[in-house]
């Protein structure tokens, strides 16, 4: 089959054959190109939509980058259970197998030491998300206030009882988001010292991820396969520590957040 070399992952080679039904970017399902030890995990892509010029304007359409980054992370998920895959970056397509080889052969000695360090690990994923007290009716447009503020529903406000429901507001919002952060601390001082190793992600915007809440910690854990039933557990153990927050468990997942290489 002709077409430009889409690939997902390198990885050491591995016996267990990946799912039949298995199918990768562009419907292409992937194959395993072996090259001085290593396997490389491809796919043959077509260049009218992977060529640099198209693959620039494709990733801006979100349609397509869904469905792209979709395929991509079924194989990475499907590696995962038969192996330890080194993933590579979403669209890294090269003109041939020779350009895999080359790819290789540069890398080498890097790509050797990062997998040897994640050998056996995958990765956790957890985040922190609370939840602000909701604002009462004294910010509507009617003007009025809440039974909570001590003022009787439909009555008129003032300008003084106004703004000192908003001081209140104001000082409990503030208070909770330190008990979140504090909260947030300790929940990743936790379990980073069971965790081999651990990376503090930027919170995520709410209004990209569609989730509720501020996310107030978004981090990632290396942590032996062995050992995974033990990280979860130790997770669920902190969950209840304060109220009004959620912590969001996710993986086990290919190391991304440690695949840097060294």
């Amino acid at each position: 089959m002709t077409g430009l070399r889409y690939v997902y992952a390198v990885c050491h080679p591995f016996g267990t054959p990946l799912q039949s039904q298995l199918s990768g970017v562009a419907g292409d399902p992937p194959r395993l190109l072996h090259h001085h030890g290593l396997v490389a995990v491809v796919s043959h892509v077509p260049e009218r939509d992977f060529a640099e010029g198209p693959l620039r304007s494709h990733l801006e359409d979100l349609d397509w980058l869904t469905a792209t980054a979709r395929a991509h992370q079924g194989v990475i998920d499907a590696l995962t259970v038969v192996t330890t895959p080194l993933p590579l970056r979403l669209g890294t397509v090269f003109r041939d197998d020779s350009g895999v080889r080359v790819m290789i052969e540069e890398r080498e000695e890097s790509l050797r030491r990062t997998l040897e360090r994640l050998h056996g690990r995958v990765e956790w994923g957890v985040k922190v998300y609370v939840e602000p007290e909701p604002a009462d009716s004294a910010d509507s447009a009617q003007g009025g206030a809440g039974a909570d503020d001590g003022v009787p529903a439909g009555k008129a406000v003032s300008g003084r009882d106004y703004l000192r429901q908003r001081r209140m507001r104001m000082r409990t919002n503030e208070n909770m988001w330190e008990r979140a952060e504090a909260f947030a601390g300790r929940l990743h001082e936790t379990l980073s010292a069971f965790a081999e190793d651990s990376r503090l992600h930027a919170p995520q915007n709410a209004t990209l991820s569609g989730a509720s809440g501020r996310n107030v910690l978004n981090a990632a854990y290396l942590v032996p396969r062995e050992e995974s039933e033990e990280f979860v557990e130790l997770v669920d153990r902190q969950k209840d520590d304060v109220p009004g927050m959620r912590v969001e468990l996710t993986g086990p997942w290919a190391a991304y957040s440690f695949a840097g290489e060294e």
